[in-house]
């Protein structure tokens, strides 16, 4: 099999890290990793720092690809995918950086070794982003399958200001939130985190407390991803901004009751109706804290107001 270019695609906004990668991948040159004829074999291969845009949409696999092509960043049909006609219509492999970087661990441990760490269905170091408010946030390195728990309280310091904990947002802000009730014994590992309600993500945890305003909250996701839909499809351009518009009707005091239906609705027109993941991104948070939270939208609703 012939590799004939590597592509290392990064956000436009992370400068200095890409200048370390830059550096990096010179040095990579500099001692024959990377170029003609690699370590003295007949394999050749050029490897290339992207800087993108910073549209949140190049996330997703196929967006990036058409961003790296120099077009819009609309992710693609499939199939055809990737690996069947990717990149200026050649077969191309995509993966998450943070994936790759386990390979070395494999090769030096053995799979047998690797698999050994954390949780038995999803083995493996874990990159966890814990955010929010907690006295020790930061990315960490752990095992897969550490309990939600252990990760607020003992890694991350718990809850700052000694309050106490509202909510859970485990793998990012697309991934469903869950309740202190909910995490209970619960551990960081897909099948875990789908048995209780929400999924693994990225990992990047926010944990919010009892002072946090779910209203406000769920507007501003609601905000972030109508600002990153890239528009090609129009359950998710426009229900993005349905959501968003319904959302602040809360925060102004012209809600009625019956917009909290009306926001789940929108929510389960958008989900599945798409090119994309990303609209379903943005109903699975906002379905998931009207769902648990829905009293905090009662009081935020006036009952005697007839929506526009």
């Amino acid at each position: 099999m012939q590799i004939d270019a590597i592509y290392v695609y990064v956000r436009g906004e992370y400068a200095d890290w890409i200048d370390r990668l830059e550096a990096a991948v010179q040095q990579a040159y500099g001692r024959g990793y990377i170029g003609e004829r690699i370590l003295g074999t007949d394999f050749s291969t050029q490897l290339y720092v992207h800087k993108g845009a910073g549209a949140y949409i190049c996330g997703e696999e196929t967006g990036l690809m058409e961003s790296l092509e120099g077009k819009r960043a609309y992710p693609r049909y499939k199939p055809p995918f990737p690996a069947q006609k990717g990149l200026w219509g050649c077969p191309t492999t995509i993966n998450n950086v943070e994936t790759l970087a386990h390979v070395p661990l494999v090769l030096r441990l053995g799979a047998q070794a690797y698999a050994q760490i954390g949780a038995p269905e999803h083995p493996g170091p874990i990159l966890y982003g814990l955010s929010g408010h907690i006295n020790r946030p930061g990315v960490y390195e752990y095992p897969s399958g550490m309990l939600i728990t252990d990760l607020i309280y003992e890694v991350g310091g718990g809850i700052r200001n000694g309050r106490r904990l509202k909510g859970v947002v485990p793998g990012g802000s697309s991934t469903p939130i869950l309740r202190p009730e909910e995490i209970e014994g619960v551990r960081m590992s897909a099948d875990a985190l789908r048995k209780a309600g929400s999924m693994m993500g990225t990992a990047g945890m926010l944990v919010l407390d009892d002072q946090t305003d779910m209203v406000r909250f769920a507007y501003r996701i609601a905000a972030f991803y109508k600002h990153e839909s890239c528009g090609q499809c129009t359950p998710c351009r426009e229900g993005t901004g349905w959501m968003k518009q319904i959302l602040h009707r809360f925060l102004e005091g012209t809600a009625t009751y019956a917009d909290i239906d009306r926001l789940l609705s929108v929510a389960n027109q958008i989900e599945g109706r798409t090119i994309c993941a990303l609209a379903d991104a943005a109903v699975w948070p906002i379905r998931a804290i009207v769902q648990k939270y829905r009293s905090e939208f009662e009081k935020a609703a006036r009952p005697t107001l007839v929506p526009v």
